[in-house]
């Protein structure tokens, strides 16, 4: 039987940790939190995932540092990246934008709230490519 594969999710917000963790792990996956973009950072060195959930807004370092970051590391940047954002229903009001979205080589992104069988499908499609 294949190893199962692991998803880092990195969020600042635990209930949606919490949620997708458990859908996760519904359909098999193995899945590993972080609550920031730092400990995410870590945490993928550590954790070695085949794929990585980030949130764009966080508090200590957002979402697009971490995935310029993570595309930087030649050991890290063939890790497929689905950014969460809640980014296009607040563009007017945050420095963060659909085009710095796209920017930051992230491999797809979707927006918040996020229908959890729509995350699924978009992880499996990834986890695919």
């Amino acid at each position: 039987m294949a190893k199962a594969k692991k998803i880092l999710i990195v969020d600042d917000d635990p209930d949606l940790v919490e949620a997708v963790t458990m859908i996760l792990e519904s359909k098999k996956y193995e899945v590993a939190a972080a609550y920031g973009g730092i400990e995410g950072l870590q945490k993928a060195k550590t954790e070695n995932p085949d794929l990585i959930v980030l949130d764009v807004m966080m508090p200590d370092k957002d979402g697009y540092a971490v995935c310029k970051e993570l595309k930087a590391d030649p050991a890290l940047s063939k890790i497929p990246i689905l950014l969460l954002t809640a980014v296009v229903s607040k563009i007017a009001t945050t420095r963060y934008t659909q085009q710095g979205g796209l920017e930051t080589e992230a491999d797809d992104y979707i927006d918040k709230p996020v229908e959890p069988e729509v995350l699924v499908k978009r992880i499996e499609a990834l986890l695919s490519k």
